[in-house]
């Protein structure tokens, strides 16, 4: 397993705890949501992996909640 893909499941774990809800629930929401009204969510969280791994998870957080919630990201 990559290291990209590694931190994808350790963000997708963290971040589904912080929401009080399963890592298969977000990845539901994760992969039904759009950003920039074409890419699914879970293609730009990986791509994001430059970005989200070397900040506090809590700036990954704030990201994907305004993500999910506006389909654009705050960085």
């Amino acid at each position: 397993m990559d290291k990209e893909f590694e931190f994808f499941i350790y963000l997708l774990e963290h971040y589904s705890k912080y929401k009080h809800t399963t890592a298969d629930k977000m990845l539901h929401i994760w992969n039904t949501s759009l950003v920039h009204s074409e890419e699914r969510l879970t293609d730009f969280i990986l791509a994001m992996y430059w970005l989200y791994h070397t900040q506090a998870l809590d700036n990954a957080f704030k990201d994907i909640d305004h993500l999910i919630k506006t389909g654009e990201p705050l960085y």
